[in-house]
């Protein structure tokens, strides 16, 4: 997916932006427990990646908020490292679903519906108050793609869930790991030429200004 790219200003994001990352560190974290271990009870494979990906979105709000202070070259640092742990957590769901697609085990779709309710009321929430923050730099860009991820995810959990309950079959929940496993792969490699593209404009304003 395309990733619009604003020049590097060495301007420090507003403390709304820090509060918005709190809020969704906040939901990110409680979401994490409550989809595990929910993933564990219906053995979903679908519920269980979202529940991998509440995690790493939890870390990467921590990440965020460390730097959240510190200039531009830093923060595109911070959104690179985001990126490749995206691409890498959409990696991890494709083998996790082949994996899961040997062994034929079908989950348990009233669970998985259950929770993917709450879970999009949750991501939901924070989409919201990170929506106005999309058009940020790469680190505020990759929280925004993140929140977005999740909300999408969560809707093809529910989808998963009706299939599983129509047809007896895991296909669908292994059918929505693969496509939310592709969605992380695809966000990832969108911040992380952000990022790519931050940090030399970065670099070359902090030449630049060496040079004067």
């Amino acid at each position: 997916m395309a990733c619009s790219c604003s020049g590097p200003e060495n301007t420090t994001p507003s403390e709304g932006f820090r509060k918005a990352l709190w809020f969704a560190l906040i939901v990110n974290a409680t979401m994490f427990i409550v989809e595990g271990i929910a993933s564990l009870q219906s053995g979903s494979v679908s519920l269980m990646a979202d529940a991998i990906d509440f995690f790493g979105d939890s870390a990467n709000y921590i990440l965020s908020l460390s730097v959240l202070s510190m200039g531009m070259l830093w923060r595109s640092r911070a959104a690179l490292v985001k990126g490749v742990t995206m691409a890498l957590f959409g990696l991890v769901v494709w083998v996790r679903a082949i994996w899961l697609m040997q062994t034929g085990t079908v989950p348990e779709p009233l669970t998985m519906g259950a929770v993917g309710i709450l879970a999009l009321l949750a991501n939901v929430s924070v989409a919201f108050v990170l929506f106005r923050f999309r058009e940020g730099d790469s680190d505020m860009r990759s929280v925004w793609l993140c929140s977005r991820n999740d909300a999408i995810g969560n809707l093809a959990v529910m989808a998963a869930a009706l299939g599983v309950f129509g047809t007896g079959s895991a296909w669908p929940d292994l059918a929505v790991a693969a496509i939310m496993g592709t969605l992380a792969v695809t966000a990832g490699i969108s911040v992380i030429r952000h990022a790519r593209s931050d940090m030399a404009q970065a670099t070359a304003s902090k030449a630049g200004s060496a040079a004067h």
